[in-house]
This record gives C-alpha cells, structure tokens and sequence, in this order.
C-alpha cells in the first residue's frame, strides 16, 4: 500500500533516551505513530502534541487509557498476572512459601505494566491463597553479581520459598542462578520468549512463560493504522492478545508470528 515505516529506539526504563525519541517525533513528518509508551507524563506530552496536530497513533504492549489511543493491541496486563497466579499455584503443596522477584526500579513510572501484572497476581493469591508467607526479592537488572549475593542470602534464610514469579522480561536471572547453583524451584513463571528465558525453560529451571506475541502486535498496530488512514475504516479502541502459557514440552511448537 505504499506505506513507509521508520523506526525510533530508545533505551526501555532509560527516561532521557525516552524523552529524546518523543521529541524526534516532532521533527519528522509523519501520518501516525504507533508507540510503545514507557514514561507517563513524556508520554502525554508526546500524544497532546499528536492530537493538536491531528496525527493518529496507537499503542502496543501497555495501555494508557487516559492519553486516548486510536487503539491498544496488546496483552490485558491485570488479567495476565491474575492468570500468572493461577498457573504457578498448581504447584503449591502446603508450608510453602511465595516469592515476588521485582527489580529495583519498581516504583519507577516506567513499570506500570509490571504493577498491573502484580496487583493482578495479588487478586489471585487474596482469593484462594491468603495465609501463605509472601516476600519480595528486589533484584538489580545491572548487577548480575550483586544479585546472586541476594539470592544467596535470601534462599539460606528461607529454605521454604520455592514458589516464585517474576513481573518483567528478567526471569533468566533467577533461573541463571539456579542452574549455576544446581538448585530447583517447584515452580517459577516469568514474561517474554527471550532466547535466555526460553533456555531455561526447557532445561527445567524456569518452570513457565508468559507469551505477549510481539510481532503480531506490531503487525497489528500497523495495520489498524493504515486501516484508520489510508482506508478511512473505523476500528477497535481494544485489541487483547492471547496469554500464552508456555512450559518444556509445548515451547517447541509455539511460533512466534514473523
């Protein structure tokens, strides 16, 4: 359809290399902009100066409702963690202990998927699991060596908190501990088919991932775009994607759409 698309970086968590890529938006001449948003109040900014001048956009992976996208295509962030719940307290046996693995940056505006994810997960355990002794592990993602001290430490004082999850992408830095210590978690789930994650899946260390389809997202994104503008056509405000539970034995099988 003769349709053009350029690709603007930025660094995920990094506030100025987000701040930088909203304002190159305003340099280039463009039609619509689908945005991974990131920070909340660059965000805004960016989308009031998108309406002003009349220049659609949509959002993939993590939705704001309150800046108004054209519309969201992307996982239900709540209901994800909720799910998250369910599927790794399959493997609950009574005395076990339940472990939240968040980074550093957690109150960071940046992480409002992971505490959508996380309010979601809490709904879960409040319902069917209220007595169980929860902790919160707060990793580094720069600090791979400081990490492994915390997890030392955290598993020599809690032999009974083998139940964990983690909210974001990271979960290879749990599970490379494991393997490094020969250690086993009865259950640990965690987000995102990264080449790290997905390696550990099948040699057992993690024992579940969240799928989001990010290819598909984009495809989708780009499309609902150009169904919007070139086409006139109206679309959805709201386009979930599946929550695909991956575990050894089916991640063969799954493929990601290219």
């Amino acid at each position: 359809f003769n349709v053009g698309i350029d690709y603007l970086c930025y660094h995920h968590g990094d506030e100025k290399s987000y701040q930088e890529a909203c304002l190159a938006i305003k340099e280039k001449n463009v039609d619509a902009v689908l945005i991974s948003p990131n920070f909340r109040e660059e965000t805004l900014a960016l989308t009031a100066y998108l309406q002003e001048n009349k220049i659609a956009y949509a959002f993939v992976d993590f939705n704001m409702e309150e800046a108004r996208a054209l519309t969201y295509i992307g996982q239900d962030s709540y209901k994800s963690g909720y799910i998250a719940a369910k599927i790794l307290m399959r493997n609950y046996q009574q005395g076990q202990e339940l472990i939240l693995f968040l980074n550093n940056n957690k109150d960071n505006p940046a992480e409002i998927q992971m505490k959508r994810r996380l309010e979601g997960f809490m709904k879960y355990i409040s319902e069917e699991h209220k007595d169980i002794a929860i902790h919160e592990v707060i990793l580094n993602k720069n600090n791979p060596e400081k990490n492994n001290e915390i997890l030392s430490d955290f598993f020599r004082k809690h032999p009974k908190a083998t139940l964990g999850a983690v909210f974001n992408s990271r979960v290879y830095q749990v599970g490379h501990y494991l393997r490094e210590k020969r250690q086993n978690m009865t259950g640990l789930i965690g987000y995102d088919l990264l080449r790290n994650n997905t390696e550990l899946l099948k040699s057992g260390e993690v024992t579940y991932l969240i799928g989001q389809r990010p290819g598909l997202q984009g495809y989708c994104g780009v499309k609902t775009l150009c169904d919007n503008i070139v086409f006139k056509k109206s679309v959805e405000p709201l386009k979930y994607m599946p929550i695909d539970i991956l575990i050894k034995e089916n991640i063969d099988f799954y493929f990601e759409f290219e």
